[in-house]
């Protein structure tokens, strides 16, 4: 099976507190991943589950406790002196455009020193060529992005010159992380679609991810669901979300509220907040929520089982698959 990124037993622990009395947290304990040429993989879960610090890591914004990054075969660490080798093809979308860009500098100076820094365009025209193409794939024109500053786009209008800026250099692999929280519901889908747009025009892989189940099951391929540190379940979309296995993602996917036509919806959902108790506990970390839970949860961190083709970390199906990933 090819692979274009593959993240192989990442930890990475954090540290609170004094010299006296610190508290150790593993915010990403001992996960693995791939993400194939041309898909859209979701990294789902609530806040604090530590998606957004494996992007972190994937960028070399953070550095890994332990464990590996892995892009097109290579080892990131081996060739990490040839930052161009991996900051061209891999580019990132976050959740707020507006702190993507200083207020008090025109948006297109990213643009054309972007263009500068990576030889993109000899001449000026060239580099004006290449902005309008990527403004246009995101659904913009040159006219109404040249000489503006941030303030003057609205929220969904500057995510998508966000993601306009990211495609200058063709990148292999986007990395949107939260990308849809901060712009208003009407403009949510538009987003969502201008990413399998992205897929299929360019061909290009993306890594979305979201605490949107949501969105996540209208743009992904695969998914893998989070939890205090853990990949809990991961697989297909369509059989993780509609028949899902582990009791955290069956309590993801009942929060999900129902249409209701006498109803209005004013507010997303509100998931739970970190807890430094659960990314402590002995054995399985949903132990203290889940209404499955034995003893044997309490004391022992459940290994990973291979049940039709889906990745389950749950001692509920401890002897019934293999470890090997889907």
């Amino acid at each position: 099976m090819e692979k274009l990124l593959e993240v192989d037993r990442l930890t990475k622990i954090f540290y609170q507190g004094s010299l006296l009395s610190r508290i150790k947290i593993m915010a990403v304990d001992d996960v693995s991943f791939h993400i194939e040429p041309g898909e859209i993989f979701a990294l789902a879960g609530e806040s604090g589950c530590g998606k957004t610090t494996i992007a972190k890591i994937i960028l070399d914004f953070e550095e890994a406790t332990s464990g590996r990054i892995i892009y097109k075969g290579e080892d990131r660490e081996s060739v990490k002196d040839d930052k161009v080798w991996f900051t061209e093809d891999v580019q990132a979308v976050f959740q707020d455009p507006f702190e993507t860009f200083n207020p008090l500098r025109r948006v297109d100076r990213y643009f054309f020193e972007a263009a500068h820094n990576f030889e993109l365009a000899k001449k000026r025209k060239e580099v004006v060529k290449l902005i309008e193409e990527n403004l246009n794939a995101v659904g913009l024109s040159y006219d109404e992005f040249y000489g503006k500053y941030p303030s003057e786009f609205s929220g969904g209008q500057l995510q998508r010159v966000s993601v306009a800026r990211s495609l200058l250099t063709d990148p292999k692999l986007l990395i949107a992380d939260e990308p849809v929280s901060m712009v208003d519901a009407s403009l949510r889908m538009s987003i969502v679609n201008l990413f399998k747009k992205l897929r299929e025009q360019f061909g290009m892989s993306v890594l979305y991810i979201t605490h949107d189940l949501a969105t996540a099951y209208y743009v992904s391929d695969r998914i893998a669901i989070m939890f205090r540190g853990h990949i809990v379940e991961m697989g297909p979309v369509e059989q993780v979300l509609m028949e899902p296995k582990h009791p955290y993602t069956q309590l993801l996917k009942d929060s999900i509220p129902k249409a209701d036509p006498n109803q209005r919806w004013s507010e997303d959902i509100e998931l739970a907040e970190l807890e430094q108790e659960e990314y402590q506990k002995k054995g399985c970390r949903f132990a203290g929520r889940c209404p499955q839970a034995t003893e044997l949860c309490k004391e022992e961190v459940p290994a990973n089982a291979h049940v039709e083709g889906v990745l389950v970390k749950c001692h509920k199906y401890a002897g019934t698959g293999n470890t090997k990933l889907p």
